[in-house]
C-alpha cells in the first residue's frame, strides 16, 4: 500500500543492469523512478498499456536470447575443447588409420547439433518462464500472486529440457539439479523459526567434503566393480583419469568378487607393451603387483600424481577459459593480469585436486590390501572413502558444486546397482521422461527461491539469474499502486 505522507520510505527502481536503491522520500511521488512508473494526467491511457506491454514484451525476448547465449556458450565451449582433444589423440592412434568411429565432419556437426540443442533449451527455458510470469502477473495480479507465480512458471518452464533430445534420458542432470533446490530449500529452512532447528545439521561447514567422501565410495567403487551402472560419458572420463587399462581394472575386480583372475595374460600383456616384463602370480591375495607392476604403492603413488596433473590440466583449462572470456569480458580488458592470474591459479588447483583424488584412490586401496592382506568388496568400497578429502584442495566456493555433482553420479550409480541385484524392481528404472518430472519440480522450487527468498543464493548466481530473466520489480511498480 502506499507509504503515508509523513513518512519515508525508500523505493528500487529497475534497469537494464539491476537494481538501484533511491534515497529516502517523503512520499513516493516525490521520487523519480516512481513518478516516471505512475500515472500523469498528461498521459493517455493507452499510451501506459502500450508502454507496459512493449516492456513486458522485451523481457521475454532479452531472456530468451540470453538464456540461448548462455546454453550455446557453456556446451559449445566445453564440446568444442573436448573435439579437440579426442582429434589431436586420434593423429597418433591408430583407431583414425583404421577407419572406426565417426569422422571428423561427423563430429563437428554432432558438436553444433548439440550446441543448439541445448542452446534452444536454456532459451526456451528462459522465455516459457518470463513468458507465464508476466501472463499471470497481468491477469491475476502482481501482488495476489507474486507468492507462487514464480513456482508455476518455473515447473511449466521444466519440459524445455524435451528440446536437448526427446530420446535423451538426463539422469544425472536432473538429479543434480534436486540436488540444488534441495540446498535452496534447506537454506530457506535454517532461516525459518518452524524448521530451523531440523535444518542445523546442514549448516556444518565441512559437510560438502564428507558428501563427496560418501559419493566417491560410490563412484569409484562402480569404476572399479560395475562400470555399467555409470553413464558412458563419465565412464569414458573416469577410465581416462583412472589411468589404468581395462585388463588392470578387470582383475582387480576378479580379485575382489572371490573369482579367479583369468585375464593375468592380458595385464602382462598390457604392461609388456609398455616395456615392464613382469610375471603375475596367480594365487595373489592383493592387487598390488597388478595395479602398478614392480613399483612399490609410495613410488606409484607420486608417479601416477604426475602423470595425472597432466591428463587434468586440458579438463579445467575451458572451464576457467570460458568464463573468463564471457562472464569476466569487461574485467578481462580492464585488468587482464589479475582476472588471468585468477584463472591460471584456480585452473592448477583444481587440477591438483583432481590429480591428487585420482592418486590417493589407487594408495588407499593399497594400503588396506597391504594392512589387511585380502581383497574383496567392502575393502574397496572403504578404500574409496578417504580420496574425497582431496576436495579440500579446492576453493571453499566450489566444494558444494562439487560435491552435488558427484552425489548426483553417485545415487544414480547406486539406484542402479541395486536395480542390478534386483533390490530395485527394474521397471523403476525404465520409467519414461521420469527426468523431466523430477526436472520440472526442482526447477519450479528454484524459480520460486529466486523470486521470494533471494538471500538464499550466493551472489555470483543471483547475478546471472538476474540478467537472464530481470529484477523481480518492487511493489512501487505495480499496476495496482499506479491505479491508487
Amino acid at each position: 500500500m502506499p507509504p503515508a505522507d509523513d513518512g519515508a520510505t525508500t523505493c528500487t527502481a529497475i534497469s537494464s543492469t539491476g537494481a538501484a536503491t533511491c534515497t529516502a522520500f517523503s512520499n513516493h511521488l516525490d521520487c523519480p523512478h516512481c513518478r516516471k512508473s505512475d500515472t500523469s494526467p498528461s498521459q493517455s491511457h493507452s499510451s501506459a498499456i502500450s508502454d507496459t506491454n512493449s516492456e513486458k514484451l522485451r523481457r521475454i525476448i532479452f531472456a530468451s536470447l540470453k538464456g540461448f547465449s548462455i546454453g550455446s556458450g557453456l556446451k559449445g565451449g566445453l564440446s568444442l575443447f573436448s573435439l579437440l582433444a579426442r582429434l589431436s589423440r586420434r593423429k597418433s592412434s591408430k583407431f583414425s588409420r583404421n577407419g572406426g568411429g565417426l569422422s571428423s565432419s561427423e563430429e563437428i556437426t554432432s558438436v553444433i547439433k548439440e550446441t543448439l540443442r541445448y542452446g534452444l533449451f536454456l532459451g526456451t527455458f528462459a522465455g516459457t518462464f518470463t513468458s507465464i510470469d508476466e501472463f499471470i502477473a497481468s491477469f491475476g495480479g502482481h501482488r495476489r500472486t507474486a507468492k507462487w507465480r514464480a513456482l508455476v512458471a518455473g515447473g511449466i518452464a521444466g519440459p524445455s529440457l524435451l528440446l536437448t533430445g526427446l530420446n535423451t534420458q538426463h539422469n544425472s542432470l536432473t538429479i543434480y539439479i534436486l540436488m540444488r533446490a534441495a540446498v535452496l530449500a534447506s537454506r530457506c529452512g535454517i532461516k525459518s523459526k518452524r524448521f530451523g532447528r531440523i535444518c542445523k545439521p546442514l549448516t556444518w561447514s565441512h559437510g560438502d567434503i564428507f558428501l563427496m567422501c560418501l559419493s566417491s565410495s560410490q563412484i569409484l567403487s562402480a569404476y572399479i566393480l560395475n562400470q555399467e551402472s555409470l553413464p558412458s560419458s563419465y565412464k569414458s572420463f573416469l577410465n581416462k583419469h583412472g589411468g589404468k587399462d581395462l585388463s588392470i581394472l578387470e582383475g582387480v575386480k576378479h580379485l575382489a568378487t572371490g573369482n579367479n583372475v583369468l585375464n593375468l595374460d592380458a595385464v602382462e600383456k598390457y604392461y609388456n607393451s609398455l616395456g615392464v616384463d613382469i610375471t603375475l602370480d596367480p594365487e595373489m591375495k592383493v592387487p598390488c603387483s597388478m595395479v602398478h607392476a614392480k613399483q612399490s604403492c609410495e613410488t606409484h603413488f607420486i608417479s601416477f600424481l604426475i602423470q595425472a596433473y597432466k591428463r587434468a590440466v586440458p579438463v579445467y583449462l575451458p572451464v576457467y577459459l570460458v568464463p573468463a572470456l564471457i562472464v569476466h569480458r569487461q574485467d578481462l580488458l580492464k585488468r587482464p593480469c589479475s582476472i588471468l592470474w585468477k584463472s591460471v591459479f584456480g585452473m592448477a588447483r583444481s587440477s591438483l585436486f583432481l590429480s591428487t583424488y585420482c592418486a590417493s584412490a589407487w594408495m588407499w586401496t593399497c594400503v588396506l590390501f597391504r594392512i589387511f592382506k585380502r581383497c574383496n568388496i567392502p575393502m574397496v568400497v572403504v578404500g574409496t572413502f578417504p580420496p574425497g578429502l582431496a576436495l579440500a584442495i579446492e576453493k571453499k566456493s566450489r566444494r558444494m558444486e562439487i560435491s552435488l555433482y558427484c552425489l548426483a553420479r553417485a545415487i544414480e550409480s547406486f539406484f542402479t546397482c541395486m536395480a542390478d541385484v534386483g533390490y530395485l524392481p527394474q521397471s523403476l528404472m525404465e520409467i519414461k521422461r521420469a527426468d523431466v518430472v523430477v526436472f520440472s519440480l526442482s526447477t519450479a522450487i528454484i524459480m520460486h527461491c529466486y523470486s521470494q527468498e533471494r538471500e538464499v543464493f550466493r551472489s555470483k548466481y543471483l547475478n546471472v539469474l538476474d540478467w537472464v530473466f530481470g529484477v523481480p520489480p518492487p511493489p512501487c511498480y505495480t499496476p495496482r499502486y499506479k491505479n491508487n
